[in-house]
């Protein structure tokens, strides 16, 4: 050997002993547990105001996402990132046995349903020794989904990209709104849906989601008194050449089977859309919208009534306007609120229950094109739970909605859902399979260990090959700032994979690695394995 090659033994082992030595000083105070494996930036300010439009909002009580703006798209803003410690490549994750990741098209015949009492999807890293098969996969029952990732064509460049942190698995469900500042952007103003409208054309399968307002200024605070008149107004047809020019709109750009959200979550008081100042009228309203776009010729509209789960302002059942104007029954559903855990939000009056049994008896296929992680935090119980309902109930499409604090891949507070959402996601050939494999798993299924939360700031890849570094969306300038979730209950480190746990550890892996930095770690081949049992104590 070469010289300089002898001596590298030395030099290694003399960074090793420094490295030995840092990390047991570390390892001595409560703070380093704390912070075991992540690392936070801090959030960045809002940018200067873009004039004149409002941004559609998300979600009863949701945090609000930046929206489109009369001309130009606002620039996207770096946000902050969650630094997770590098991890060999894993495997691509095998599809269970007991499923079958048929291609999610219509026509093709459902998986027979599981029994509703089944227990929710776990990860495969808190799947129990003996644990039951698998609940029907939405793959098998012709389930499309998709994500909200951002309202103009950045959004639609990310479906990829998320395609891509999941090993592969194919988003079908593109998602946007229509700001509802001005009827002039209720209308889908010239080249705001083009970049959506090809993605769609770009394959037969793919679905186009688009929630529209049914009023303008539709985030302005307007009294109930106000919101009356304009029911009333849009029932006796005077707003019906809005939605004519639209329809037309769509048509023109070859999306003529956009699902339509139209009036979305009715049933709060976030929107002067709402149902609750005059309810009749407001289903009237519903039904000149529709007969109006459905007039145009060569539409193929599935419109789609989506109220809030639970009771809200109003029952939303008091604004239902009808099978004849309404395709499918949605429900935007959102973990909230604090404490409720995911059986009460099946069981509350109006909720998913609820939802689902109103459905099947209006002969309607269910969606949720809005739903994710809230006022519980990093809830990763919720996230399997609601895949796990989202694959027993089978809806025509769901749609998470991906950005803080509801989302998994472009925000960086949620590790232990996004581990889990990966998990169950991850390379399935053309959509998600809801539930644990059959019995327990005896190590990695796919995901990196320790989530990766997001594009910005990754650095374990899946075996597709590195995700470019994406923009996070923070709040529209001018808008409320969004909510900070709760914290979560227990560290993050814990839904690491490494080793299966049982369903009441509270201990991660035996030996994480630690994060020394790359000049380190190529030295002394590797990361560095400190024992849970030495630094857990000060907690």
């Amino acid at each position: 050997m070469a010289p300089q090659q002898r001596r590298a033994p030395s030099r290694r082992l003399a960074v090793v002993t420094a490295a030995v030595a840092m990390t047991a000083a570390l390892a001595s105070g409560p703070g380093f547990a704390a912070g075991a494996g992540v690392t936070r930036v801090a959030a960045p300010s809002p940018g200067p105001v873009p004039e004149p439009a409002a941004a559609p909002t998300v979600g009863q009580g949701a945090a609000p996402h930046p929206g489109p703006t009369d001309g130009q798209a606002a620039a996207p803003t770096t946000g902050p990132a969650l630094v997770a410690a590098a991890e060999p490549p894993p495997e691509p994750p095998a599809a269970p046995a007991a499923q079958s990741p048929a291609a999610p098209i219509a026509e093709q015949s459902p998986a027979a349903p599981q029994s509703p009492g089944a227990d929710p999807a776990q990860s495969p890293a808190a799947a129990a020794p003996g644990a039951s098969a698998a609940p029907a996969s939405p793959v098998a029952s012709g389930t499309a989904f998709g994500a909200y990732l951002d309202y103009g064509p950045l959004g639609v460049a990310r479906i990829a990209q998320l395609s891509a942190w999941l090993n592969g698995t194919e988003l079908r469900v593109g998602h946007t709104y229509l700001p509802g500042d001005r009827w002039s952007n209720i209308e889908g103003r010239p080249g705001f849906l083009d970049a959506w409208a090809n993605w769609r054309a770009g394959k037969d399968d793919r679905m186009l989601v688009l929630n529209v307002p049914m009023l303008e200024r539709n985030e302005a605070g307007v009294s109930d008194s106000e919101v009356r008149m304009l029911l009333r107004l849009g029932a006796a047809g005077a707003f019906d050449h809005h939605f004519r020019r639209l329809a037309e709109r769509l048509v023109g750009l070859n999306a003529p089977d956009t699902v339509i959200v139209l009036g979305w979550e009715m049933n709060g008081n976030t929107y002067t859309h709402r149902c609750g100042p005059d309810p009749e009228a407001w289903k009237a309203y519903w039904n000149r919208i529709v007969t109006a776009m459905r007039a145009v010729p060569g539409q193929k509209f599935k419109f789609d009534f989506t109220p809030n789960r639970g009771l809200d302002a109003v029952a939303w059942t008091r604004c239902y306007p009808g099978d004849d104007t309404v395709d499918i029954i949605g429900m935007d559903s959102y973990d909230q609120p604090t404490g409720m855990p995911f059986d009460q939000q099946v069981e509350e009056p109006y909720g998913l229950q609820a939802h689902v049994d109103f459905a099947e008896s209006h002969g309607k296929p269910i969606s949720y094109p809005e739903w994710g992680l809230f006022r519980n935090g990093d809830n990763p119980e919720y996230m399997r739970s609601m895949l796990g309902w989202i694959g027993r109930h089978r809806p025509l499409y769901n749609t998470l909605t991906d950005y803080c604090p509801h989302g998994v891949w472009q925000c960086g507070r949620n590790p232990m859902a996004s581990h889990v959402y990966r998990s169950l996601l991850s390379g399935r050939p053309e959509g998600p399979t809801a539930g644990p494999t059959a019995g327990p798993t005896a190590g990695p299924a796919g995901p990196t260990a320790g989530p990766v939360a997001g594009p910005a700031g990754s650095t374990a890849e899946p075996a597709a090959g590195p995700t470019p570094p994406i923009p996070l969306i923070s709040p529209l300038p001018g808008t409320a700032q969004e909510t900070a979730p709760v914290a979560p209950t227990r560290e993050p480190a814990q839904e690491a994979p490494q080793t299966p746990a049982s369903a009441t550890s509270q201990t991660v892996s035996a030996c994480p690695r630690l994060d020394l930095g790359d000049w380190v770690e190529r030295w002394i081949g590797g990361k560095l394995c400190l024992p849970a049992v030495r630094w857990s104590r000060g907690r």
